[in-house]
């Protein structure tokens, strides 16, 4: 198959989630025997497109300005250098399948150009962009978890306002809203002509749904996980527990509330921080400033170092304040038999097995956080359990075979359907 992925950002400009997983996948088609490109948004000045070759996939790189929070919101409805650039690299790639990965800060006429030329599209939902464009469901004025928008979305045009630093300036909410109506309209509609919508987890099919998807169009298709380059070796045997935090280093992360209740434990505990402190400086001199000598920041991590220090810790914690949709590094601590502590927070519950695999602990609450980690610090027996529970998550063999024939489903529907995918 000739397959084209469309994702809003990539590497070497933007590692996330969502493009950890779309560099591992098209290298894993492309070994598969596959054509495989990719189409993403640079943020640099002027318009132009570059090509390169990363490891047997093609990446084309479009852009068209840099993008400010506001741009990023309005490309949804249009951006012709965007939308001109896309047609040429569909004329060069020929794809007989394009899997959207995520449309954030690219125009809804890169999905028309695909129906024009009759060319089936899949789409992974990442994260709530389509509903919330704030993504996260973590409120931009208050800090808090959204259940959606209002019925006249209201509380999302308030959202914009205190995210461009015009929060005070809530009572003009009415006259955006209309806007954001438009918005999840036109996404709808994307959403609606999509031979497939695959969800990375249960609860986000499950919230999805709640939010006006019609049951039975969304099958989860559970990520498959790379595994390392050569065995974990044993851990250190010296006495002392090991916590480790890996990801974003930003508020809805809740790293804060990980060294708040660290600081408070008693025994001999480690806890390894690594993140890109850069992507949000004055949250990161935060969390400097609350650590206290046990605490390690260990910077950007490559993929080989990730695995060597996991396996040198002993648990993996996930403290969010938000709603994940998988939780890679999750996935990844079980590949290297690690227990995990998470919040019991959406996808989160579908991850961690309480009592099995892992401890969940009530979001953003210090003292459970320490309650948590002391028992595993206090009897060494216990988090001898949570290990021998752990296991191992799908290979990336097992996530192609579904993925693969998601896309064989795609090929043979017809476009604007709207067909439930029965796999």
């Amino acid at each position: 198959m000739r397959i084209l992925h469309l994702v809003h950002q990539y590497f070497p400009d933007h590692v996330g989630g969502t493009e950890m997983y779309t560099r591992a996948v098209t290298r894993a088609l492309a070994r598969a025997g596959h054509q495989v490109s990719v189409f993403h948004r640079r943020f640099a000045g002027g318009a132009g497109l570059q090509e390169r070759q990363d490891e047997g996939v093609t990446a084309y790189a479009g852009w068209s300005g840099a993008l400010s929070p506001t741009r990023r919101f309005t490309a949804t409805f249009g951006d012709a250098a965007i939308a001109r650039t896309f047609e040429g690299v569909l004329a060069e790639a020929q794809p007989d399948v394009v899997h959207i990965e995520h449309l954030m800060g690219l125009p809804v006429e890169v999905v028309r150009s695909l129906e024009r030329r009759r060319i089936p599209f899949v789409v992974t939902l990442w994260d709530y962009w389509w509903v919330c464009a704030n993504a996260q469901l973590i409120t931009n004025y208050g800090r808090q978890v959204c259940p959606g928008p209002d019925r006249l979305w209201l509380n999302c045009a308030r959202c914009a306002l205190a995210r461009s630093g015009a929060g005070a300036a809530w009572p003009a909410a009415p006259a955006l809203s209309p806007l954001f109506a438009l918005r999840e309209r036109r996404l709808r509609d994307v959403l609606r002509g999509a031979g497939a919508l695959i969800a990375p987890m249960p609860f986000v099919k499950a919230w999805y749904e709640r939010h006006g998807l019609p049951p039975g169009t969304i099958r989860v298709l559970r990520h498959g996980v790379e595994r390392p380059p050569e065995e974990i070796g044993p851990r250190p045997k010296d006495g002392r527990v090991r916590f480790a935090y890996m990801g974003g280093l930003s508020w809805q992360k809740g790293v804060h509330v990980l060294i708040e209740g660290f600081n408070r434990l008693h025994g001999d505990a480690e806890l390894w921080i690594a993140g890109n402190e850069a992507f949000d400086p004055a949250y990161s001199r935060e969390l400097r400033a609350l650590a206290g000598p046990r605490v390690r920041f260990l910077g950007v991590l490559d993929r080989r170092q990730v695995w060597d220090h996991l396996a040198q810790v002993d648990v993996v914690a996930v403290p969010s304040l938000w709603y994940e949709t998988l939780s890679f590094i999750a996935h990844e601590a079980f590949v290297a038999g690690l227990p995990v502590i998470a919040s019991r927070l959406g996808v989160l519950a579908d991850v961690v097995r309480e009592d099995v695999d892992g401890l969940l602990v009530t979001p953003s609450n210090g003292g459970a956080w320490q309650a948590a980690m002391q028992r595993l610090l206090d009897d060494p027996g216990e988090l001898d359990r949570l290990r021998a529970g752990v296991q191992p998550p799908a290979t990336m063999d097992e996530h192609l075979a579904g993925l693969t024939q998601v896309y064989a489903w795609a090929m043979k529907q017809p476009l604007l359907t709207g067909e439930p995918f029965a796999g």
